[in-house]
């Protein structure tokens, strides 16, 4: 009862904070540009904190740890090393060409960028429509904060699950990016704080050095301290724990909500800054789900006051298992500061995409031609695209925890993930390459999205491996590869020679 009314008294002030920088980024907001990459001149440090706490959602303080939990050491190497140092590769090669033609368009958003720099509308308005994959990135992250608030304010889910839509989609509606980098910095500082305690939670475990360790693992199941893990479905074999986790991890970072931070900075000088700062704190952030050992070790037997433990609450069962009052509450607000980073940062970007991508082009003969009437109508638009989302995010999310298929990782896996694959040679090609054919990232994009549904849904296994589509990472990783060699072969065939088209 202690840690329940600490907890509502906690959440409270939060809300408040929340609010305070809401209401002061939402004075600077006077048009969609600002409400989509901002009016203030903000620090690279600030902007690579707010990266990192964007980048790192509640899959990674939440969901993911439940999998380490259930499958051991061989999802550390995963989602520890495997895909994070990927991504942070990919992030550095990626980050300078995106923004050097975002920041020359002034693009808003990735389907923007996408049509600009193919000078194709339709390209642009086929991203635009592709984005609304990643409500299921939304879904994902509200279920995991509902599993922690549930079960920190001892309320129930569905309860929870409203409450959770409507604060934060609700603040959304005003603040945008100038408020999202206040907001996500002072997360990503409490989400630091909590990574060190999370992380040094379980240091009683290795009294007896890293041996001692995993023979605790080896007690409960021989399985949990393998590199390899023959029973589960996403880490049976070295090309699902390696090969399919690193070209994964090199597309993950073409999200929007991910990629475009870069356009909040306001000069070239700044983007190393924000780069050493986001990356830094991201490789601690994604340290993380290595508390599924110690929560494993905790739940031997998956089991909570004889019930069984769904995967996705394990890190809850967890924080409220092993600490005290005030650590448990710290705890709390740094995995709550994981989700509302990354889902402050969806619903602006998918907000704005629905907005700037769909309705304008679709529309625009229906709004104001003059400019500044017509950027009041479409930030007035963009509200009501946030009502929609909330209302689609709150039917899905309440499904997922009603009846989940495992984990409701797998369900946002298949959609975002299927999003990243169509464009991560669009935006290779499109920072690299001169003279490439639209024809060329077209076919690669809808060559990806076919190749990931086909192996995913008819879990396709894949030939010398234990692997199969059963994991969406195996599928995106095909879809990858198939659509670089597609829009590989039709560069090469039909590339244009000299012309104006020069890498952005």
């Amino acid at each position: 009862m202690n840690l329940v009314t600490a907890g509502w008294v906690l959440i409270l002030a939060y809300m408040a904070v929340v609010l305070f920088f809401v209401v002061r980024g939402a004075k600077k907001n006077s048009s969609m540009a600002d409400y989509a990459v901002g009016s203030i001149a903000f620090s690279p440090i600030a902007v690579g904190l707010a990266l990192a706490a964007s980048m790192t959602s509640a899959a990674t303080f939440i969901i993911n740890p439940g999998f380490i939990a259930l499958y051991g050491v061989s999802g550390v190497i995963s989602y520890a090393l495997a895909l994070p140092l990927a991504a942070m590769i990919s992030l550095v090669v990626l980050t300078k060409g995106f923004r050097k033609h975002g920041s020359s368009v002034k693009a808003l958003s990735m389907a923007q960028w996408m049509g600009t720099r193919y000078k194709s509308k339709g390209y642009g308005l086929f991203f635009a429509f592709l984005s609304l994959l990643l409500v299921t990135f939304i879904v994902l992250i509200v279920v995991g904060l509902v599993k922690v608030l549930s079960k920190t304010l001892d309320i129930s889910e569905t309860w929870a699950l409203f409450g959770v839509v409507a604060f934060i989609f609700g603040y959304m509606m005003f603040g945008g990016a100038n408020s999202m980098v206040y907001t996500n910095t002072i997360q990503a500082v409490l989400m630091l704080i909590v990574a060190f305690i999370l992380l040094g939670s379980g240091y009683e475990h290795f009294s007896n050095g890293v041996h001692g360790f995993l023979d605790k693992l080896r007690a409960i199941d021989p399985n949990l301290a393998t590199a390899t893990n023959p029973e589960s479905f996403l880490f049976r074999d070295w090309f699902e724990i390696i090969v399919t986790q690193m070209i994964v991890g090199v597309a993950i970072v073409c999200q929007p909500h991910i990629i475009t931070k870069s356009l909040l900075l306001k000069t070239d000088s700044d983007v190393n800054k924000y780069l050493t700062a986001g990356i830094i704190t991201e490789m601690i952030f994604f340290s993380v789900v290595v508390v599924g050992l110690y929560a494993r070790i905790t739940f031997p037997e998956m089991m909570l006051e004889g019930e069984a433990l769904k995967m996705d609450g394990v890190i809850s069962a967890y924080v409220v298992r092993e600490f005290p009052v005030f650590v448990g509450l710290l705890v709390v607000m740094g995995l709550l500061s994981a989700g509302i980073s990354t889902l402050e940062g969806l619903i602006q970007s998918i907000s704005t995409t629905i907005t700037k991508d769909i309705v304008e082009p679709l529309f625009g003969r229906y709004l104001p031609a003059e400019t500044d009437a017509r950027e009041t109508r479409l930030f007035l638009l963009n509200k009501v695209a946030i009502v929609l989302l909330a209302g689609v995010s709150i039917w899905l999310a309440h499904r997922q925890l009603v009846a989940p298929k495992l984990s409701v990782a797998i369900f946002a896996q298949n959609g975002v993930y299927a999003y990243f694959s169509a464009a991560f040679l669009p935006i290779l090609f499109g920072m690299f390459l001169k003279g490439v054919p639209t024809i060329a990232p077209v076919a690669a994009s809808i060559t990806a999205i076919v190749v990931h549904f086909w192996i995913s849904l008819g879990n396709v296994q894949i030939p010398g491996t234990l692997a199969s589509g059963q994991n969406p990472g195996v599928a995106s990783s095909m879809a990858i590869v198939a659509s670089v060699v597609v829009g590989g072969a039709l560069y090469l065939i039909l590339r244009k020679d000299g012309g104006d088209d020069v890498p952005a």
